[in-house]
C-alpha cells in the first residue's frame, strides 16, 4: 500500500467525509498496478466505518475494492478460501451487526461471484437476512419503518441472489440449510404484507431443493482448483505434444480417442441423472411432510409448492 493511499485514507476517516476527488484519487492509487491488497481493503473497512453520511459513489467503490481483494487477492482468482472469508465476516462483524447496505450488497456480491466460497460465508449471509424479517432490524430496514414480520422486495430480491448464488451449495442449486430458512420465513410473514415477489421465491427454492439437478462434485474447493490450474500451467504443453506425437505414430489410435475420451468416457449418463433428479425421493417427501404438518395446516404457499413439485407427473 504506497503512502500516499495511506495518507489518505487516514485523513477522510478522520474527516468523516469524501469528496469525489479524494474517491478518485483512492480508485487510482488502489487499482494503480491493478490489485488491491489487504492493507488497502482494511483502510477502505476504516473508512466506510468512519463516514458520517456514504454516498451511492462511495458504496460502489467500496463493494467493488474489497470483493476485488477477497476474490482475486490470491490464486486461484474468482475464489474465497477459508481465510478470506473469515476475514471478511470479522471485518463486518466488527460490532456484532452489520451497518448498511453496501455491507450487505459486499457479503451478497462476493458469494454471488465467486466459483465457491466455504459454506459458513453463506449461511452468515442468508443469517443476516433472516435476522432482519424476525427482529425488523438490520441494513435492510435502515430508514423504513416495517413491521418486524414484514418481507420487502429488496429482501426478496437479495434472497433469490444468496440462494440461487454460483458460490454456494452449487450454481443454481439450492441447498437444504436454504429450503428450511424459506419455510422458517414462510411460516413467521403468514397473514403479512409481504412482497409480491416472495411468494415465487419461496415455491421457486424449496421446489429446486426437491427436483433440482444437482452433482456432488459440481462445486470444486479452493484447494483441487489450484491444484488443477497448477497441472494446467505445468503439463499443457508437454500434454499437448503426447497427444500430437501419438497420434502421428499410431494413426490407429484416432479410432480409440472417443471411446477413451469422449462423452461417456465417464460412465455418465447426465439425461438420466437429470431426470432422476427431477424426482422427489422418499426421504425429501418425508421431509416436505414434516415441514408442511409442523404447524398442522396447509396454507396458500405450501399449496402453491405443492402443485409446483407435482407439475409434469403422472
Amino acid at each position: 500500500m504506497s503512502f500516499q493511499f495511506t495518507d489518505l485514507a487516514r485523513q477522510v476517516a478522520e474527516d468523516g467525509i469524501i469528496s469525489p476527488s479524494e474517491l478518485q484519487a483512492l480508485r487510482q492509487q488502489g487499482w494503480g498496478d491493478g490489485k488491491i491488497y489487504r492493507e488497502e481493503a482494511e483502510a477502505i473497512f476504516a473508512i466506510n466505518r468512519a463516514l458520517a453520511h456514504p454516498t451511492h459513489e462511495w458504496a460502489d467503490f467500496f463493494v467493488e475494492a474489497v470483493s476485488e481483494f477477497v476474490l482475486n487477492g490470491t490464486e486461484p482468482r474468482g475464489m474465497c478460501n477459508d481465510e478470506e472469508a473469515r476475514w471478511l465476516v470479522q471485518s463486518l462483524d466488527h460490532d456484532g451487526k452489520l451497518e448498511s447496505m453496501a455491507e450487505l450488497e459486499l457479503l451478497v456480491r462476493v458469494i454471488e461471484k465467486a466459483r465457491n466460497v466455504p459454506d459458513f460465508l453463506k449461511t452468515y449471509a442468508l443469517r443476516q437476512i433472516e435476522q432482519a424479517v424476525l427482529n425488523g432490524t438490520g441494513p435492510t430496514r435502515h430508514g423504513g419503518d416495517l413491521s418486524a414480520t414484514h418481507i420487502s422486495a429488496a429482501e426478496c430480491q437479495i434472497l433469490r441472489r444468496l440462494v440461487f448464488a454460483s458460490g454456494g451449495y452449487g450454481p443454481a442449486a439450492v441447498s437444504r440449510y436454504d429450503a428450511e430458512m424459506l419455510f422458517r420465513l414462510k411460516d413467521a410473514t403468514l397473514g403479512d404484507e409481504n412482497a409480491p415477489q416472495w411468494a415465487d421465491l419461496f415455491v421457486d427454492g424449496v421446489a429446486n431443493y426437491l427436483k433440482g439437478f444437482q452433482l456432488s462434485d459440481a462445486q470444486l474447493s479452493h484447494e483441487r482448483v489450484k491444484e488443477l490450474e497448477s497441472f494446467i500451467a505445468d503439463n499443457q504443453v508437454r500434454v499437448g505434444r503426447f497427444f500430437g506425437a501419438m497420434a502421428r505414430e499410431v494413426p490407429q489410435v484416432r479410432n480409440h480417442f472417443g471411446k477413451v475420451f469422449g462423452k461417456n468416457a465417464s460412465h455418465k449418463n447426465y439425461a438420466e441423472m437429470q431426470a432422476a433428479g427431477n424426482l422427489v425421493e422418499d426421504f425429501e417427501q418425508e421431509w416436505l411432510e414434516k415441514m408442511i404438518s409442523a404447524d398442522g395446516e396447509v396454507d396458500d404457499l405450501e399449496r402453491a409448492l405443492l402443485a409446483q413439485i407435482t407439475s409434469g407427473e403422472d
